[in-house]
């Protein structure tokens, strides 16, 4: 009985070892279909093409062929997608801040290249689960500036040239912040320069301009400490080695010719700038991304430190001298928006040229420690945006001078030189709030030059993103226009041109619009700007309810309010960062 019950035991084991060894060969059977495979993801700019080889089991690498991606904006998101998508064996990666577009395109592509090599998309779309034990960490330095795009970073630079210590919170993945994706149009009064291309201007023009430009709601003091410091801001950043072309033009909304443009695409030279100055600072000027700053620390009432998340590390950092509050406005802070919002009927659905991090944290950081808030009911709308995704990219626009737009009808709705209120009041007023923006050869004689956000005409007009062709009529069948309509609306801008003015009330002109290949470019409504915020002194120091300072803390950039008023002058944004940014690094240095 024994041998028997032995022998179907041996049985049992046997079957059990097949069943075993069957399990294990399933378990182990190839992922994918070795070898290198190619997709096609959708990037801000067009598309992404991604190269992903592997092996029987996993994935080898991840690899970006071609892009037109925006040098500086997008690195960090070529460089650091694929290989998270590597370390973690899945495509269910977090995207980078502040490049969300180029990183889904990388994710888009390499799901393709994954699903043609066989791969298992519902495993491979599994995020992989974080066991990293988080620490905590005390620090001290002198001074903790919060937020390290254009107003953070000068603050951060100046600080330092001060004799201070500094500390630099980021809670995106990249440093830049909105100042990295804007035009990068800088308004100073450059009479010397301006004089070279006939143009006259003055520090009075400049701040009649700005404070009436915004209905006189702008603290004068404030507007005065601007328009007479935005020439030595960019001096000073020139200084630090930052390079400008060499001319002035208007920006949309800017009232007057007294932009300049930097050399490198975009905002990327005013980051790099002082990128490159924290990296040659020998630890004088400290920045961490990925740490989201989430308390004041207050004693008594003074500001003397800030708590902060990293990706692995909870962080209390005290600032000996200072905190310097520059986190951008809300644009991208839908419930703060409609909040504050009494200027617009309803803003609340569309989509904003901002970066993912605009929303509005430091304000509410500051308000809860005790600061003045003014001016948030003032949002600024642009009537430039990207139809797909609200972003200023793909402007086909040069200047104001040489342009005009036109309605699905095809015809002029508008002063095209007026303020950006008036001009996307006008737009909403429209049909579909969709309008074309039309220009001709004398903006891109070869179609190769570049606009203000590094793309050509010609990359424009094969990414779908803009319509080019040898007449008005043409062009108008290209975009569903009536011709007659636009070749009415086009000579009516020429008229004005050779008489300084239109039915309109426009006033400025350059070129008539008269030469092919002509462009058309279409822009929808967008969130650009919230004017209000933290209220500061012209030391930039921060003001309570009461009218009194607060110790220790200081803010600049978009996260204050007083100094545009009801409406932001085009170009008058890169002044401010770099103005008060400069200054408020100043006056946290010296414990002022």
């Amino acid at each position: 009985m024994k041998k028997k019950h032995a022998k179907l035991i041996s049985i049992f084991m046997c079957f059990v070892l097949v069943l075993f060894a069957f399990g294990c060969q399933s378990n182990t059977e190839s992922a994918f279909k070795a070898g290198k495979y190619t997709g096609i993801g959708k990037g801000i700019h067009g598309d992404i093409k991604v190269e992903v080889e592997v092996d029987d089991t996993k994935i080898l690498s991840v690899k970006v062929l071609e892009h037109s991606e925006t040098p500086g904006v997008s690195d960090s998101a070529i460089a650091k997608v694929p290989q998270e998508i590597v370390d973690g064996q899945t495509v269910a990666v977090d995207i980078v801040s502040g490049a969300t577009y180029t990183s889904n395109g990388i994710i888009e592509g390499t799901k393709a290249a994954l699903t043609e090599a066989g791969g298992d998309m519902e495993k491979l779309s599994q995020k992989k689960e974080d066991t990293t034990e988080r620490k905590t960490e005390e620090l001290t330095t002198d001074v903790v500036v919060i937020g390290a795009g254009g107003a953070g970073l000068a603050a951060a630079t100046s600080a330092n040239q001060n004799g201070a210590k500094v500390i630099v919170l980021e809670k995106m993945g990249k440093a830049g912040g909105n100042t990295a994706i804007s035009g990068a149009a800088f308004n100073a009064v450059d009479t010397e320069l301006q004089k070279e291309f006939g143009i006259e201007d003055s520090i009075d023009k400049h701040f009649q301009q700005t404070y009436e430009g915004g209905d006189k709601l702008a603290d004068p003091e404030l507007v005065e400490i601007l328009v007479n410091n935005a020439l030595p801001a960019i001096k000073w950043l020139e200084s630090l080695g930052m390079e400008f072309e060499h001319k002035i033009f208007t920006v949309l909304g800017g009232m007057w010719p007294r932009a300049h443009d930097p050399e490198k695409v975009l905002g990327t030279g005013f980051i790099d700038t002082h990128m490159e100055y924290a990296e040659k600072s020998n630890g004088g000027v400290e920045v961490k991304i990925n740490t989201n700053a989430t308390e004041l620390i207050k004693e008594g009432d003074r500001i003397v430190g800030v708590k902060a998340e990293g990706e692995d590390t909870d962080y209390v950092i005290k600032a000996t001298k200072g905190v310097v509050i520059a986190t951008g406005g809300f644009s991208q802070n839908k419930e703060m928006r409609d909040k504050y919002n009494k200027q617009w009927e309803d803003i609340s659905n569309l989509m904003s040229t901002n970066h993912p991090g605009a929303t509005g944290d430091g304000i509410i950081m500051a308000e809860k420690a005790g600061a003045n808030l003014v001016g948030m009911e003032w949002i600024q709308l642009l009537p430039m945006g990207d139809p797909e995704t609200g972003s200023l990219s793909g402007n086909i626009e040069q200047g104001v001078e040489d342009r005009i737009f036109i309605n699905l009808d095809g015809n002029r709705f508008v002063d095209e030189g007026a303020r950006r209120d008036v001009m996307t009041k006008a737009l909403l007023e429209q049909k579909d709030q969709t309008m074309w923006t039309i220009l001709d050869s004398h903006s891109y004689p070869t179609g190769d030059e570049e606009n203000h956000f590094g793309e050509t005409a010609n990359e424009l007009v094969k990414a779908g993103r803009a319509f080019k062709a040898d007449t008005l009529e043409e062009l108008a069948e290209m975009i569903g226009v009536d011709a007659d309509s636009l070749v009415k609306a086009v000579e009516g801008f020429n008229k004005g041109v050779d008489e300084g003015k239109d039915e309109f009330g426009r006033t400025l002109f350059k070129d008539k619009i008269d030469k092919g290949p002509y462009y058309a470019g279409k822009r929808v409504p967008t969130v650009h700007h919230t004017m209000g915020g933290i209220q500061i002194n012209t030391k930039a120091q921060a003001i309570n309810a009461e009218g009194n300072v607060i110790p220790g803390l200081y803010a600049a950039g978009e996260v204050t309010g007083g100094i545009h008023g009801s409406n932001r002058l085009g170009g008058n944004a890169l002044a401010d960062i770099n103005v008060f940014g400069k200054i408020a690094g100043e006056s946290a240095a010296k414990g002022l």
